[in-house]
């Protein structure tokens, strides 16, 4: 399968399973778990052809995100166990909020229409079980070999809307060579809970904030130059 444009409605790239989810009678976020994970929610063929059409059209207008550990945080410790980690990672991503060059090519290839489509809402408004607020935002990364995110939260505790939480909506799209890259992340107080996001095209829908982190994408054998998994990302705060 071949795409030039990526689907218009968000509910023609969804399987059987994926359906069952944007019908609300299956994975709904509870009280006891912040993340709902449907594998194989997009169908292979289809996730597959996003990929690549997503690496052809926007792998060039990406802008690389890479924040390390300072070296002040071993250095500057005086005291056992004083250790304080600010969130740090290494990928490749496009802010689609501003008109630009990938805007312009995400809005060529037909993202935002699929992300602005009823059916993406009605499937996040489904999963996270509460109405959402008619404003998107709108973000695609990439992951290579090696690249992650060091545990955060995603708290916005200075932002009036989003200081009580809001919904992110992740579409994993990994190519064939990746081997596997897991999402932990914390429960009943312990980051003790962990998927392979580089399952095909599953989704994952977050209520946030909580504790979390992005394991190094890992290749298959010999498959490095390919391997790679982008995430379309669509964040939707509560509605009033």
């Amino acid at each position: 399968m071949t795409l030039r444009r990526l689907p218009r409605d968000f509910a023609d790239s969804l399987s059987p399973s994926g359906r069952q989810a944007l019908e609300g009678n299956k994975h709904r976020l509870t009280a006891e778990t912040p993340l709902a994970w449907i594998a194989g929610a997009i169908g292979r063929e289809k996730a597959a052809a996003m990929e690549v059409l997503l690496e052809k059209t926007m792998a060039p207008h990406l802008s690389p995100l890479s924040d390390a550990i300072p070296p002040e945080s071993i250095a500057g410790q005086t005291r056992n166990y004083q250790e304080r980690l600010k969130k740090v990672a290494r990928l490749r991503t496009a802010y689609l909020e501003r008109r630009g060059k990938a805007w312009a090519e995400a809005e060529r290839i037909g993202l935002f229409a699929m992300m602005r489509a009823p059916s993406f809402r009605q499937f996040a408004e489904a999963v996270a079980g509460r109405p959402l607020d008619q404003k998107l935002g709108v973000q695609v990364l990439r992951y290579a070999p090696g690249d992650y995110q060091g545990p955060h939260t995603d708290h916005h505790p200075e932002d009036p809307r989003a200081k009580d939480g809001y919904i992110d909506v992740h579409l994993s799209l990994p190519s064939a060579a990746v081997a596997d890259q897991f999402l932990v992340y914390a429960r009943d107080g312990h980051l003790s809970e962990m998927v392979n996001v580089a399952a095909p095209g599953g989704i994952a829908v977050y209520r946030l904030p909580f504790w979390h982190y992005t394991t190094p994408l890992r290749a298959k054998r010999g498959q490095a130059a390919v391997a790679r998994r982008w995430v379309i990302l669509g964040t939707f705060l509560y509605a009033r």
